[in-house]
């Protein structure tokens, strides 16, 4: 590569060097399209442009091409993905609007601010559309509970995420959250919000209007996050620390105001275009809304809001500071808009204007200081086919290799005390999940239920993966990544109508891990097309590794469905005694790759159990027949530690003892328990000769496995027993699944 000092437009530039250019991100042929497309050396601004705007985070350039293999249309789909967020239509002129993103760099480094400034910007993104935020929620992977590091991150996480959203007023509803030590140096923080907007009242961000003014609101621009988009596209070395100065640090209560701001000149006609600073901040944001209008734009930076003196050109354009937005403003309108952010003492300034020029041009001092053609800076931005290598199929798990089971409440009662199935109460509890009063199921089930206003509706939503799955078959896990969102949803009565994504996974540029993306995805794809499940936004977060070490991969999936009636939805509790349990799908007793084949045995083998797509639709179709018809008094989809591990969360959430039946006659006793087969529920109904009846009409599989029964005495208290083995008291139960957490987070030493 041949590089020279260039004089930028009269000013004098440092010499742009292949260390400097290596340091932005930029490969050599990378940076030898950009001289191409601007005709001469970039200036260090521009350079710092392009760098950020070519990052793997803003540009997807190792995913784009399979990520158009996805399905994101539908008949319920109002906008797909390519604007802030996705928006779907739910009836009676409503839509949902929904998105989930990754904040996993940040968080590592600075767990408080990362995963806080994270919550933030996916409320922008949404809110950014015109909707008001309803439900947030948050899918979490940490290392091992022993790695020095992981309880400091957990819970600077944790408070981060709840400090941020409760201060925003938005009930944090739902989630995820596991451990395992391929997230040491790599933990994952993705991130979802959902809010609610009239169908035909949706903000988009391309500008129009030539000539209009260019509006900053928000809060001022600072030092923080700069370069922010390019560290998030890149691994992690022994030097985390000194990339602290790129996390953004954000105030909530400022956010707040610039909501309600924003939703209030919404109600009028004076926005033409409106697009939050988010990552790359105002270079993005200014070239996306140019280049989606056709037109270019032309800034002062001289006019941007700014809190620290001396910033330059660079800083400014680059800086990520939170709560920010970019407007175009209809003529004339710009009195009215000004009054409703002094008002909430926001600042307002008019920065610049859209011109016919199609190039981006920043001023600053009265001289310009960046001068690029818009088009090249997004069309001709790096799309790579990665060279990848399929994950080897495994062959499933040879069950006979195990040693004979040992009593089943023994292993259960170890199994709810392990990390990733015991309960997150401690977690949940940290984040107001009831403010606006509309959560009808809280934390802790399958999906959590939030009505909508004071009509009948309520939208369910989720985020789940098992990443174990997705690395031992990424096509399997990518689909089951799915298919549990959609049985969480359908497990509360809810329809499915739409899902986003946050595909997390390691170096791209390694052909095992680009092999990992592209099986994932394929598998999503086939499942979204299997059950009219668009995906219709997202986030690709790549390069999650530290010392050549990747995470699991992990393609976290969020999911949205709708309640025409509240009073239909049904959580995982039974309410009353008498009830009986009835298994829905059929069980062979997969082992492989499961939780109590991990964590009894230390063994992590076999392929992970298939997916049927039209089992699982038809499976879960019938569940939720069966709950809209007012037959089912409690429903749990099964998934990890399977069958007994579902029972007891249901028996525990109502505290009800629960008397299970033995296995069928033949099947082995741990496979039975603990098997992770795909495409099952349980069902708590007072009717269970209509529910087996309807099943065997609809040819689902479907069995009686127990009866649910009240208190016996104070002095008895209600247990899980097991026909032919012995009981478990709830107590002793619960002890197991709520106890680890909280005495994880209390540290060392502590006395129970």
């Amino acid at each position: 590569m041949t590089v020279s000092t260039v004089p930028a437009h009269g000013r004098n530039e440092p010499k742009i060097t292949p260390e400097i250019v290596r340091d932005h991100g930029l490969k050599p042929d990378e940076y030898d399209r950009v001289v191409q497309f601007m005709g001469r050396e970039p200036n260090m601004v521009e350079l710092g442009i392009v760098s950020v705007m070519w990052s793997e985070h803003c540009s997807y350039k190792s995913s784009r091409r399979w990520l158009k293999t996805l399905p994101t249309t539908g008949k319920v789909v109002i906008q797909g993905p390519g604007e802030n967020a996705g928006v779907i239509d739910i009836g009676d002129g409503q839509a949902a609007v929904f998105k989930m993103e990754s904040h996993n760099h940040p968080s590592f480094i600075e767990p408080y601010q990362g995963a806080a400034t994270g919550v933030g910007g996916i409320m922008r993104d949404v809110f950014t559309m015109g909707a008001r935020p309803i439900a947030n929620l948050n899918a979490l992977r940490f290392g091992s509970p022993d790695h020095p590091k992981t309880r400091h991150l957990v819970a600077g996480v944790v408070a981060g995420i709840g400090g941020y959203g409760n201060c925003m007023g938005v009930p944090t509803v739902g989630g995820e959250c596991n451990f395992h030590p391929a997230y040491n140096g790599n933990i994952l923080v993705n991130a979802m919000t959902v809010g609610l907007a009239p169908a035909d009242r949706i903000f988009y961000s391309a500008a129009a209007g030539l000539g209009n003014q260019v509006v900053y609101v928000g809060a001022k621009t600072g030092r923080d996050g700069i370069h922010g988009a390019t560290m998030a596209s890149a691994e992690f070395s022994e030097d985390n620390e000194s990339k602290r100065p790129t996390v953004q640090v954000g105030d909530p209560f400022t956010e707040k105001l610039l909501l309600e701001a924003c939703l209030e000149l919404m109600a009028t006609d004076a926005i033409v275009a409106i697009q939050d600073m988010g990552a790359a901040g105002l270079t993005c944001s200014s070239v996306e809304m140019a280049d989606k209008g056709g037109l270019g734009i032309e800034l002062d930076l001289d006019q941007v809001p700014m809190r620290e003196t001396g910033m330059s050109a660079y800083e400014i354009m680059l800086s990520e500071s939170q709560e920010r937005m970019l407007m175009v403003l209809k003529p004339g309108t710009e009195a009215k808009a000004r009054a409703v952010f002094d008002k909430y003492a926001l600042d307002f300034a008019v920065v610049g204007r859209l011109t016919d020029t199609g190039r981006f041009v920043m001023k600053q001092g009265g001289k310009t200081v960046g001068d690029m053609p818009v088009k090249p800076l997004v069309e001709q931005a790096p799309q790579y086919d990665r060279p990848f290598v399929e994950t080897p199929k495994l062959g499933a798990f040879d069950a006979a290799t195990l040693p004979a089971p040992e009593n089943p409440l023994k292993t259960l009662h170890t199994l709810m005390g392990r990390p990733d199935l015991a309960s997150k109460r401690w977690i949940w509890e940290q984040y107001d999940h009831l403010v606006r009063g509309d959560t009808v199921i809280r934390p802790g089930g399958d999906a959590a239920v939030v009505r909508i206003g004071n009509g009948p509706k309520a939208i369910a939503v989720t985020s789940d993966c098992t990443p174990r799955y997705c690395k031992a078959e990424p096509k399997a896990g990518g689909a089951q990544a799915v298919v549990e969102a959609w049985r969480n949803l359908t497990a509360v009565g809810a329809l499915p109508l739409a899902a986003t994504d946050n595909l997390n996974f390691g170096n791209p540029e390694k052909p095992p891990i680009m092999g990992q993306l592209v099986g994932c995805i394929q598998g999503m794809g086939e499942a979204c097309r299997a059950l009219d499940f668009p995906i219709v936004s997202g986030n690709v977060s790549l390069y999650n590794e530290t010392n050549g070490e990747a995470i699991l991969p992990t393609p976290v999936i969020g999911a949205v469905g709708l309640l025409d009636d509240v009073h239909k939805a049904v959580g995982i509790a039974p309410r009353k005694p008498g009830v009986t349990l009835v298994l829905v799908g059929e069980t062979r007793g997969w082992l492989g790759q499961s939780i109590y084949l991990r964590e009894i045995h230390g063994r992590e083998e076999g392929a992970p159990p298939p997916v049927d797509l039209a089992v699982e639709k038809r499976n879960g179709d019938f569940v939720r027949r069966q709950i809209q018809a007012g037959k089912v008094e409690a429903c749990h989809d099964l998934g990890d530690g399977g069958l007994l591990v579902a029972a007891a969360e249901m028996a525990l959430a109502s505290n009800l003892g629960l008397d299970l039946t033995m296995p069928p006659a033949g099947a082995r006793a741990d496979a039975w328990w603990f098997g992770e087969d795909q495409a099952r529920y349980l069902v708590a109904t007072d009717q269970p000769g209509a529910v087996l009846e309807a099943a065997k009409a609809a040819g689902v599989p479907a069995r009686s496995v127990g009866v649910f029964t009240p208190e016996v005495s104070a002095e008895k208290p209600p247990a899980l027993t097991v026909a032919g083995v012995g009981a478990i008291s709830l107590p002793d139960l619960r002890h197991a699944h709520e106890h680890w957490l909280p005495a994880y987070m209390a540290g060392p030493g502590r006395k129970d």
